[in-house]
């Protein structure tokens, strides 16, 4: 029995060093680029809604240690908004809004702060805004300042 569950860790281990992704039960490969393509989706259903109201996209999906930026503008005022997509085909389990608690919420303010640093962007006016979308309607709501992160 020992032996069996050695080699049972010993297997783990090593897909561990392979980055093996673990798929829960009921989900395959598949399911991940599905819900990947429908967060492109979403995020580009979401840089046509802030380009009508104005805002000029200066970048999209900042990646760094920290954390992931959806997308990065700049509103009509000048303030620079870190934005947040969220995309639900249906709010049966809530609005899409609400899955962004206080642990992403840092995460955000982090990754933000990296690209501040990153870019040398001096004392200016930043905010959070969270951009819902609608999937099955195809419509966003921008939520302007969305959240304050204070530290």
């Amino acid at each position: 029995m020992r032996e069996m569950i050695k080699r049972w860790i010993s297997f783990i281990s090593g897909l561990r060093l392979l980055n093996f992704r673990f798929i829960r039960r009921g989900q395959s490969a598949n399911h991940m680029k599905d819900s990947r393509a429908i967060g492109q989706y979403g995020e580009e259903i979401a840089c046509k809604s802030l380009k009508r109201e104005s805002y000029k996209v200066l970048e999209r999906n900042f990646r760094c240690r920290q954390g992931e930026i959806d997308i990065i503008a700049e509103d009509i005022d000048g303030v620079l908004c870190f934005v947040e997509v969220k995309a639900r085909s249906s709010v049966a389990y809530g609005m899409p809004e609400e899955v962004v608690n206080s642990h992403k919420q840092k995460r955000l303010a982090s990754a933000a702060y990296i690209y501040i640093e990153k870019h040398k962007i001096g004392p200016r006016d930043m905010r959070f805004d969270i951009v819902s979308v609608d999937l099955s309607s195809g419509e966003a709501r921008i939520l302007k300042n969305a959240f304050e992160v204070g530290y």
